[in-house]
């Protein structure tokens, strides 16, 4: 493949590495090749191949224009949506196609584009708003096979589930490398009020406004996943029951990472000291948690939900459900796995814990007393009038038992984190696994 503006390949390595979407900071880049590109009108789209030592390798989907940050280019920005709006295939140099398709009587694929503008806030992609109405994703790190993001949109707008924003189109790669979601484009939210900033907010000025906004929340993730739930004839989205073994292998995995993070828990961290020497008594608890009895159904979710994930519409007066990619860092076969959906609410339970405590140093206030476990319970009240019963376990003990696994798998996730990123934010996991080593076990 030529090189893409003449860049040499040590100069392609050191711009994709510096990227803030770029997935392997930590590691080595031995060679980089461009594995097939496609030029089209004012832009070069290619999937360049990062080799690391050991020979394995990541895929990145660059857009060039004048520059080889395209998408900060309006003009290379525009031409992606009209080849969507279009849906003409188009060949590329190495023998396969980028196909562009859009959703049929989708209305925003009819106005004209004028205002264009990058959103910041995204890390792992790109994506682009274009008037207030549109909004653009690019997936840079390329895996095979359908991204989660499309595959769940298209299921949940298919089936009524009316608390995302609606999907427009997208655009894929089809060739002898990989055949891999490259992009998808939905409807904007203009209105729409993040989650997290709004608790803060709300936490700081106005906390009993936002319980009541939690209950819809919890009424929200239950409709989402019996909508999930709802088509047992769709192979990659029918309800499963999980099989002898699995809770065993989620508890056997759960414990596997308690054991090696508390082997190398500095002991001259402060925020630490309230857990220090206490693995094996967490690892116990663990234990007595796994004899939970039923745990429902495996199904589709989210992955990755929390308050981040999600927007206050003002106008519509609800919540709206983003960015069902999941976990960036997992495998894509991982995120496309079923699981319990108490998975999705243990995440969404640990984000008011971390609401609960951030509002004191991101706001300078703090949270009323209690208002942690009104949260908690505001949002499962919703959530059990909403969902389906026969995919969660059955029985209030089963069913805080196995939300508890979920919990605590979540925690020492959150610990290994702050430890590693923020520091100062320690508190908070080791206040959630405090919570459940003094909670009574059910039996």
């Amino acid at each position: 493949m030529s090189p893409l503006l003449g860049l040499s390949e040590q100069e392609l390595i050191d711009h994709v590495t510096t990227q803030r979407w770029y997935a392997s900071k930590d590691r080595e880049v031995a060679r980089t090749a461009i594995l097939d590109q496609v030029e089209l009108p004012g832009l070069t789209l290619a999937l360049v191949e990062m080799v690391f030592p050991e020979g394995t390798h990541d895929v990145y989907q660059l857009l060039v224009g004048e520059t080889v940050d395209g998408l900060a280019e309006p003009a290379v920005a525009r031409e992606l949506v009209h080849l969507i709006r279009t849906g003409k295939p188009q060949r590329t140099a190495g023998g396969g196609t980028v196909e562009f398709n859009s959703v049929e009587g989708f209305a925003g694929l009819g106005s004209e584009l004028l205002a264009v503008r990058l959103n910041d806030a995204e890390q792992s992609n790109t994506s682009v708003v274009f008037d207030d109405a549109l909004f653009l994703k690019a997936f840079r790190r390329v895996e095979p096979g359908m991204n989660p993001e499309l595959e769940m949109l298209r299921f949940l707008t298919e089936h009524g589930f009316a608390n995302v924003s609606p999907l427009g189109g997208w655009y894929s790669y089809h060739g002898p490398p990989l055949e891999a979601t490259l992009g998808i484009l939905q409807e904007f939210v203009p209105d729409g009020l993040g989650g997290w900033e709004l608790a803060l907010d709300e936490l700081a000025g106005a906390p009993e406004r936002f319980l009541d906004r939690l209950r819809r929340l919890g009424e929200v993730t239950g409709t989402m996943h019996a909508t999930l739930a709802s088509d047992p004839e769709d192979p990659n989205f029918a309800p499963e029951h999980p099989s002898l073994e699995s809770l065993g292998l989620l508890t056997a995995s759960v414990d596997e990472e308690i054991e090696q993070l508390f082997l190398t828990l500095p002991e001259d961290v402060e925020a630490l000291e309230p857990i220090l020497g206490r693995g094996e008594e967490i690892r116990d608890r663990l234990r007595q948690l796994t004899h939970a009895g039923t745990t429902g159904m495996a199904i589709r979710n989210h992955g990755d939900l929390h308050l981040g994930q999600t927007l206050w519409g003002q106008d519509r007066k609800d919540w709206v459900i983003l960015d069902f990619e999941g976990e960036p860092a997992r495998s894509l076969a991982e995120r496309r796995r079923k699981r319990s959906p108490l998975r999705d609410v243990a995440g969404m339970l640990r984000s008011f814990a971390y609401a609960t405590s951030a509002v004191s140093f991101l706001r300078g206030t703090e949270a009323p007393a209690g208002w942690e476990e009104r949260a908690r319970r505001e949002y499962l009240d919703g959530y059990l009038e909403t969902v389906d019963p026969s995919i969660v376990p059955a029985g209030p003990e089963q069913f805080e038992k196995l939300l508890s696994v979920f919990e605590l798998e979540k925690a020492v996730y959150e610990l290994r984190y702050e430890l590693q990123l923020r520091p100062d934010w320690l508190p908070i996991p080791v206040a959630g696994i405090l919570r459940m080593l003094e909670e009574p076990v059910a039996t």
